[in-house]
């Protein structure tokens, strides 16, 4: 398909730079394509009041660490140019793959520092050299530690990773460092937030739970490929940055239970319903599964293993648009858009959700 049907003008005002407190009281578009009163108008509060008894709740768990490294490149000429690292994906305990910003200015051997005073004594600093850099500033990192030293001198020394729609407008803050990370983070390995989770309380919960909605949790370790643009022309030409997930066997087996009694599977987040589709067999049987997934959810995608989906409002252009535009309908979400623009609601990572129904044929499927 053509990228260009995935565009939508979207005025900055509308670009949520910090979300709101608290985080159950953000606005909630509710869409059910095909209905007469296709839209409504609720808040994440309302939630319960759309789910059943017996409905499964699946959320990502994965917890995002502080991904953004500011340094220099050390030991090669007399200047120490700036250097900043996003890290992407974990290949082993001191391997990563990170995006750099000024890219130019490294090579394949070059040794890059980031920062010289930890809090702990071996950590006085962090070293990575350079394996391999690929067109685009993607290159491999080899830490000089491993594994939980490495992890605690991310965390000492690292920014978390807010996406450049929110970066280039306000700096990174302590606060960011509670906002951006939901109640469910549990594993380490994520540089951007599954951000429908970040609408979830406590409190919430409670109430999901005492409506007879069961919660399940899976993993998916998102990577920064999450904000790239679709550059190609047609959708068909775009590659997936592949990211690690895992569902379990008892997960995988509660959920087909649950569906098999008539419940729902709800995705809470792209993240989510991604990985069910990855670990989803063609009869909608969802196993057990660890691995990388690359899939690309595109209009004409036939559904197996999710039957509603809570999602954030995303880019325009962007795979995730492109995902709710196959779950629901192309011109459905793009009505959607466009009332939600109408009507204030707030865009992107800290901004506002939707609850998503399918789309009439899908449904059918």
């Amino acid at each position: 398909m053509r990228t260009d049907l995935f565009d939508f003008d979207l005025p900055p005002d509308r670009i949520a730079l910090r979300p709101v407190s608290p985080r159950e009281s953000a606005r909630l578009l509710v869409v059910r394509p095909g209905q007469a009163a296709e839209f409504e108008n609720r808040t994440v509060g309302d939630l319960p009041e759309f789910l059943q008894p017996g409905d499964c709740l699946v959320v990502n768990d994965s917890k995002v660490i502080a991904a953004r490294l500011k340094g220099r490149r050390i030991g090669r000429g007399e200047t120490e140019p700036a250097i900043e690292a996003t890290l992407h994906k974990r290949l082993d305990g001191s391997t990563w793959r990170a995006f750099i910003l000024g890219a130019k200015k490294v090579q394949a051997g070059d040794v890059l520092r980031f920062g010289s005073e930890g809090r702990v004594c071996f950590l006085d600093q962090l070293d990575a050299q350079v394996l391999h850099k690929d067109e685009g500033g993607d290159v491999t990192l080899s830490f000089s530690l491993h594994g939980p030293h490495l992890d605690q001198a991310i965390e000492e020394r690292g920014d978390m990773p807010l996406p450049p729609y929110i970066a280039s407008k306000r700096p990174t803050d302590a606060q960011d460092k509670t906002d951006y990370q939901t109640v469910f983070a549990h594993a380490d390995g994520s540089v951007a937030a599954p951000t429908a989770g970040l609408h979830f309380t406590a409190e919430l919960l409670t109430r999901l739970q005492a409506r007879g909605v069961a919660l399940h949790k899976v993993t998916l370790h998102v990577g920064a490929g999450t904000f790239l643009p679709v550059k190609a022309g047609d959708t068909a030409d775009h590659k997936m940055h592949a990211e690690f997930g895992v569902v379990s066997a008892a997960t995988a087996a509660a959920l087909n239970a649950a569906r098999a009694k008539g419940g729902r599977i709800v995705a809470v987040g792209s993240t989510a319903l991604r990985l069910l589709e990855s670990a989803a067999g063609a009869d909608g049987v969802i196993h057990e599964f660890a691995g990388d997934t690359a899939i690309f959810i595109t209009p004409g995608y036939r559904f197996k293993a999710v039957d509603l989906m809570m999602t954030n409002f995303h880019l325009p252009r962007s795979t995730l648009f492109m995902l709710v535009s196959a779950f629901s309908g192309l011109e459905t979400m793009q009505r959607a858009y466009r009332h939600a623009i109408e009507t204030g609601y707030r865009f992107y990572s800290y901004g506002d959700a939707c609850l998503l129904h399918p789309a009439v044929a899908a449904a059918k499927a």
